[in-house]
């Protein structure tokens, strides 16, 4: 690409970003915003501080295909704000949250994140829950020196990209990549005895990069990938699915690997079903699918029964040693349980909080530098925000242990997680029923 000049560059961001803040910038849903948010002029929800001190964003679906998951996932970042700030803040002051719905969009998504680099100046991001959308936006992140530290995003092509050096430090997440999430399903599906497996994926980085995973891992282990020489890919944009999910069905598979999102996933097991495919074929489903919404998504057969009954799936696990605090502080603040991926929320939140104390300055710089730090050994072991902030306060080490996991980052900003395995009961509810590991 041509250089140009710094500062015509900027004067074009700016501009660029009057015009599509209004494309990207929605209010989230009340259930989304956290207690204490309030709409600035331009829509995003805010909370409001004295401004001199931390101020990051969030961009997470809470519209679009994975609003199910983004509204559940949504409020662990408040919470951890308010928290924060009922206990002083980072730096001797109060952190300033702008929420932004990326609406599980790229273009969305990257304008979203322009927004927060250059208008609102945030030090740190997070988001996305998407690959795709997160594609969209590390990018833009790494130019401004912002760090996006994403709860969701499973794509191998972020691993990649790190050891490139692409992303220059400015990117971490807390759900481990599908890399070890493909090898764990394959696993799964080695255990259960199915030897013949069709895959189906939405066409963008998370499920083609899932389908590369699990076939390479999967045909380690001697099964055979029944539609590896025409693999179905469906457009994420699509509306029907007729087409594909009659050649993910065909060849007699003894199970079909979905990678979905919830909106798209729902309608093309629907499809299957009005095509009478499912009989006799497993599905098994991944993380972009664990919505409580789905099974009613997809419907009901005529004698009552729901249609999904009896699909497995797999999903990161929560297992933390925060995992206790965080479920009782969600409880007393918004009752209940946290939702899916709300652990991972959380931590990517107390990591960019931890690591501006630790730098001791509210940049995105300070918190690249001293992210891995607070994450991993050696240093105390805390769970408790409050008390790493405090330690930090004193010049003391920490390592965050947090509710999703130990969420040890490496130097390419994976950590490593073992994965809940999930089925639908005939009441249409998902419980969880195992655990695997990669293998």
């Amino acid at each position: 690409m041509q250089k140009i000049n710094a500062a015509f560059a900027l004067a074009l961001a700016t501009l660029a970003v009057g015009f599509l803040a209004a494309a990207c910038d929605t209010t989230a849903p009340n259930n989304a915003a956290g207690n204490g948010g309030s709409a600035t002029k331009e829509g995003s929800t805010t909370i409001p501080t004295s401004g001199k001190g931390l101020k990051i964003g969030s961009l997470l679906p809470a519209t679009g295909d994975l609003a199910s998951i983004g509204q559940q996932i949504i409020p662990s970042v408040p919470l951890l704000v308010e928290t924060v700030n009922a206990c002083d803040g980072v730096n001797g002051e109060p952190v300033t949250l702008v929420q932004v719905d990326d609406q599980t969009d790229p273009k969305a998504g990257a304008a979203g994140m322009t927004k927060l680099a250059t208008v609102d100046r945030v030090a740190g991001v997070v988001g996305s829950f998407a690959s795709s959308v997160s594609t969209a936006a590390v990018s833009i992140a790494a130019q401004n020196k912002v760090i996006l530290v994403s709860p969701g995003s499973t794509s191998p092509i972020f691993t990649e990209q790190a050891k490139q050096g692409k992303f220059k430090g400015f990117w971490a997440r807390t759900v481990p990549p599908d890399s070890y999430q493909g090898p764990a399903i394959a696993a799964l599906a080695n255990k259960r005895g199915y030897k013949r497996v069709s895959t189906v994926v939405i066409n963008n980085d998370y499920g083609v990069g899932f389908e590369k995973a699990f076939v390479q891992a999967f045909e380690k282990q001697g099964g055979t990938i029944v539609n590896k020489n025409n693999p179905v890919r469906y457009d994420p944009k699509a509306t029907t699915f007729d087409t594909e999910a009659s050649a993910a069905f065909a060849g007699k598979p003894d199970a079909v690997l979905g990678v979905f999102y919830v909106e798209t996933g729902s309608l093309l097991l629907k499809a299957a079903y009005q095509q009478g495919l499912l009989q006799g074929v497993q599905v098994m489903l991944t993380d972009g699918m664990k919505s409580n919404d789905f099974p009613g998504q997809v419907g009901k057969t005529s004698d009552g029964k729901y249609i999904v009954s009896g699909v497995i799936g797999t999903v990161p696990g929560s297992n933390g040693k925060a995992l206790e605090a965080l479920t009782k502080l969600w409880k007393s603040k918004r009752g209940g349980a946290p939702g899916e991926f709300a652990p991972q929320g959380w931590d990517a939140t107390a990591l960019l909080v931890l690591a501006a104390q630790a730098a001791k300055e509210n940049t995105g710089v300070g918190i690249a530098n001293k992210i891995r730090e607070v994450a991993n050994a050696p240093g105390i072991e805390v769970t408790d925000v409050c008390e790493g902030l405090k330690l930090l306060k004193e010049g003391k080490d920490i390592n965050y242990q947090g509710a999703s996991g130990n969420v040890d980052v490496d130097e390419n900003g994976d950590v490593v997680g073992i994965y809940d395995v999930w089925t639908v009961g005939d009441d249409g509810k998902i419980k969880t029923i195992d655990k695997v590991s990669p293998k």
